[in-house]
């Protein structure tokens, strides 16, 4: 059953946190966690649509999430896994055109990952079933295999991300971190579908539907 209709009061995503990833977009290894925020409006639960505004070359993008159980600010990494109350499968969607504009412009990147329903998430996971050390993430675009990582390959692990994030921002419970996605991201269309998993914990599956653009 999902904890996350009371989601906490942000979502936040790690960047570039897989070498193949940052080098299929020719980006450089971040030498720190990269984050930012996605709105809570983003989150997207399983059995609804994903949908692409009019106009938008929307990418899909898979990652463990971690759920904070307990509130926590400059959490050291020694004892960030006692602020962890489980973990969920989610998908960072992309306006990748958007966010080439973003990037050229020296703006960030809220635009092209903040729209509604942008973070589709599973049901809580709970600790015991994921090995953070090896876990297989995977990702099908209508039955064909996109993305195809381990959790082994993160740059920078759950604890180390945690603290880091913690020395900006207190961490509270329902809070959510997206610990970054393996490579192999690519572009989706509706009618599409799109499935992925976590190891043997998870999977999910979301069809890929359209909708107006928003009138700027």
């Amino acid at each position: 059953m999902s904890r996350f209709v009371e989601l906490g009061r942000k979502i936040v995503a790690i960047g570039r946190n897989y070498r193949e990833h940052a080098a299929e977009l020719n980006n450089p290894v971040p030498k720190e966690p990269l984050f930012f925020l996605k709105p809570t409006t983003s989150y997207l639960p399983t059995g609804k649509t994903i949908l692409i505004p009019d106009g938008v070359e929307l990418d899909h993008e898979v990652e463990l999430a971690v759920v904070i159980g307990k509130t926590g600010a400059n959490i050291t990494k020694d004892a960030a896994m006692e602020h962890v109350a489980g973990y969920a499968l989610a998908l960072d969607m992309t306006a990748r055109n958007l966010q080439a504009v973003a990037k050229a412009k020296g703006l960030p990147w809220t635009i092209a990952k903040g729209q509604d329903g942008f973070c589709p998430i599973s049901a809580l996971i709970e600790k015991e079933s994921i090995n953070l050390a090896n876990t297989r993430i995977w990702l099908k675009v209508d039955g064909e295999i996109k993305q195809d990582g381990n959790t082994r390959d993160m740059i920078f692990n759950v604890p180390t991300i945690i603290s880091y994030v913690s020395q900006f921002m207190t961490l509270e419970e329902n809070d959510v971190i997206l610990t970054g996605t393996p490579a192999g991201v690519g572009q989706v269309k509706p009618g599409q579908v799109i499935e992925c998993g976590l190891g043997s914990a998870m999977t999910m599956s979301f069809p890929v539907g359209s909708r107006a653009a928003p009138k700027l």
